[in-house]
């Protein structure tokens, strides 16, 4: 069996002359947490309406659960819980929902319907137009949960929603469903979410992924490094993502061997005030170029 449960080779979307998927080379290992990042319009939710069949590629190659969605978009669907768009059959209530989605999945099991119902402390007699926006998530969540699926694929799952219950959709997702080495897509705006439960991490900006890495490799290679004297000729260190200089000091970002570049710039007669780590939020900054000086270096692949 493929150990991915996602992959992707030069994938492309283009409406006219816009490019929302770009080349996109993605790779999601089976029974992760994979948190999949970018800005506004940067092609998150077209890759994965691509992913489940819901929209045509423009070209290049992709498989979810082994199978090809141009072709087997029905047997993705029945083995991935989606949660893309936030309005179902808005005059249907829960328990509707719940008889019309039964028929349509072979794992689909009731017990899971009626625990996440109370868990989620969901009418199940309010139609979903009614609902709030915490909700009407919860309730998406509940379908996605309740059919036994073995990939769980999530768009902006918290958007609206309260830390209270923020977090316990967070403990959800992680303990009934990831921990059961089920594969979990998390596509979302609040890095500091991401951070707590993904294990790998894809950055896309333009349609295209300019960062895939286990976040524990991301977060031990990705340095802070301020110095004191002379700027290096940013040439000289392949590793540099961004550089600035003022009031005396140098701050670099780097995204690799952060103690061998202090040590060069030591040796060149440079001062190393400290070396520190960043943070998902931080890395992300950098890697979709909104560092203070970016440098223009290819980012891990």
């Amino acid at each position: 069996m493929n150990d991915l449960a996602i992959e992707t080779h030069a994938l492309h979307k283009h409406y006219g002359d816009i490019r929302a998927v770009d080349g996109l080379d993605m790779h999601v290992p089976r029974g992760a947490v994979y948190g999949f990042l970018g800005r506004n319009g940067a092609g998150k939710t077209t890759t994965i309406r691509l992913l489940a069949g819901l929209a045509h590629a423009s070209g290049g190659e992709m498989r979810v659960l082994g199978l090809d969605p141009r072709v087997d978009s029905i047997a993705i669907l029945e083995r991935t819980g989606l949660v893309i768009e936030k309005m179902l059959l808005p005059s249907m209530t829960g328990n509707d929902l719940v008889r019309f989605n039964r028929g349509f999945f072979p794992r689909w099991s009731d017990a899971l319907a009626r625990k996440y119902a109370e868990v989620f402390e969901l009418d199940m007699t309010r139609k979903f137009k009614k609902l709030s926006t915490g909700n009407r998530t919860k309730l998406c969540l509940l379908l996605a949960l309740a059919q036994g699926a073995e990939l769980l694929v999530l768009d902006e799952p918290t958007a609206g929603m309260d830390p209270v219950v923020t977090d316990q959709l967070l403990r959800v997702m992680v303990e009934d469903f990831a921990n059961e080495g089920r594969t979990l897509v998390l596509s979302s705006h609040h890095l500091s979410e991401v951070e707590r439960i993904a294990e790998w991490v894809g950055i896309i900006d333009q349609g295209k992924l300019l960062l895939e890495a286990r976040l524990d490799d991301m977060r031990t290679n990705f340095r802070r490094v301020r110095v004191v004297g002379e700027a290096l000729a940013l040439a000289e260190w392949p590793d540099i993502v961004s550089a600035n200089t003022g009031e005396g000091t140098t701050e670099y970002v780097v995204r690799a061997n952060a103690d061998a570049f202090a040590a060069h710039l030591g040796s060149q007669g440079t001062t190393v005030l400290d070396v520190t780590p960043l943070n998902l939020s931080e890395i992300f900054l950098e890697v979709v170029g909104k560092g203070k000086t970016n440098v223009p270096v290819e980012v891990l692949a």
